[in-house]
């Protein structure tokens, strides 16, 4: 896409002309995309781009690799699916078989599938043949849309590989290649099969990465994949969507399934995302809310993908109230309408409960973030506090307080270790400080 610039947009004038678009875009029409692009998202009552489009489709309209770094429900499907059709639809060639003009890798099925859906919204008034591939189902369909020929393709890792493996794909036709979710794919061990991925691609092709939060891995990552990207960032790293109303609330480990029954007897809980730690704790999360008469829903890595498609649709459709999922299944949930997220566990990772409240208050809404913090999570919830910058308001009118729990400043912080003797093993020091520290 570069080659085709005008010669003075290969220099300065690039930055100078991106700039200039940036300022001008107040909305979609303001930009030379396709006509088909901008009826179809009119269809879809777009007006105005949202931070993260506004300062990126430009840049990516004029071929420049691109480094995105924005908060979940800001509209990064959108900011790199928009330029990518675009420039598709300028050659609308014919699909060549098993070798696709265009890749998107993400991390998780859902992720996938929803970003197959909006490029075919986005694409439905032009002749571009979409695919989305991902494990946890047959492969056949697969491969024979890829044998039918698709101008882009939506892929997870894993699968990805397998298609290659078997020879039912080659990357040596793509022209774009981008990596959403960067931040999640490392966090699930994709890093290896991302490298294996990126060393089949074409040298000369246009790159962009997203990614929620910027850890010292993505950045690694970006500096591999991308060539003299220009980096957009509309919002501070690990930071949490303004309007969501955030509280924790001290309970103990076993009064956790009690509290959750209790807090959902107030109606004005209409649509909650709950998140747990494991797999099994998900299913009982469940089971006890079905037993109160709460219809639920739980996604994980152990269901089925028919499973976790109809557990989706039925909490975007309303007839489930609560769905119930892990962190890697629910990384790609888009669902309108989400008045809370309940931290029924609360994650190790302090990226992650950015991710998980990220859920709520999507669009402009407002929301409302519950976390659970048991005695052994104590040093989880410090981590988020430091990481999102702010204290989480601490509620304790609920039957469950645990008065300990919220009175306990953990451990104290490690002394200097200057004065001790020579040998000394840091298994003497109290097994609560060296938890504590591994949790950091």
């Amino acid at each position: 896409m570069l080659a085709r610039l005008p010669p003075h947009f290969r220099d300065g004038g690039l930055r100078l002309f991106i700039e200039k678009e940036i300022h001008h875009m107040t909305n979609f029409t303001g930009l030379n995309l396709a006509q088909p692009i901008l009826r179809a998202i009119a269809d879809e009552g777009y007006t105005t781009p949202t931070p993260i489009q506004g300062k990126s489709i430009p840049p990516l309209l004029a071929g420049r690799d691109l480094l995105g770094v924005a908060q979940t429900g800001t509209g990064k499907t959108a900011a790199f699916a928009l330029p990518l059709l675009h420039h598709l639809a300028q050659s609308a060639d014919k699909p060549r078989r098993h070798r696709p003009r265009a890749l998107i890798l993400a991390p998780t099925r859902e992720l996938a599938g929803q970003i197959g859906d909006s490029l075919r919204r986005y694409s439905r008034r032009l002749q571009l043949r979409t695919a989305v591939v991902f494990g946890g189902t047959s492969i056949r369909p697969q491969i024979k849309a890829l044998t039918h020929g698709v101008h882009a393709l939506v892929a997870t890792p894993g699968r990805l590989i397998d298609l290659m493996n078997q020879g039912y794909l080659r990357l040596d036709a793509v022209e774009v290649f981008i990596l959403d979710e960067a931040d999640r794919m490392l966090d699930m061990g994709f890093i290896h099969d991302v490298k294996k991925i990126a060393a089949a691609l074409p040298q000369r092709r246009q790159t962009a990465l997203f990614s929620a939060t910027m850890p010292k891995s993505v950045q690694g990552l970006a500096d591999n994949l991308l060539n003299d990207p220009l980096r957009i960032e509309v919002a501070p790293t690990a930071t949490t969507a303004e309007k969501v109303d955030q509280r924790v609330l001290f309970v103990a480990k076993d009064k956790k399934r009690a509290l959750l029954g209790e807090l959902l007897n107030d109606a004005d809980i209409k649509r909650v995302l709950i998140f747990t730690r494991t797999k099994h704790g998900a299913d009982r999360v469940t089971r006890h809310l079905d037993k109160r008469g709460i219809k639920a829903g739980a996604i994980h890595g152990n269901k089925s993908q028919n499973h976790r498609e109809r557990a989706l649709r039925g909490f975007r459709s309303g007839h489930l109230r609560a769905l119930v999922a892990t962190d890697i299944a629910a990384r790609g949930i888009d669902v309108e309408g989400v008045t809370h997220v309940i931290n029924f566990d609360l994650p190790n990772d302090p990226d992650s409960y950015v991710h998980r409240i990220g859920r709520t208050a999507r669009a402009g809404a407002t929301g409302t973030a519950l976390s659970f913090c048991a005695h052994d999570e104590r040093a989880s919830l410090r981590d988020i506090e430091k990481t999102i910058r702010q204290s989480v308001t601490v509620i304790e009118d609920h039957p469950y307080h645990a008065a300990d729990i919220a009175n306990d400043a953990g451990p104290a912080p490690r002394r200097p270790q200057s004065r001790k003797r020579p040998g000394q093993h840091r298994r003497n020091q109290p097994q609560r400080q060296r938890s504590a520290r591994r949790a950091a």
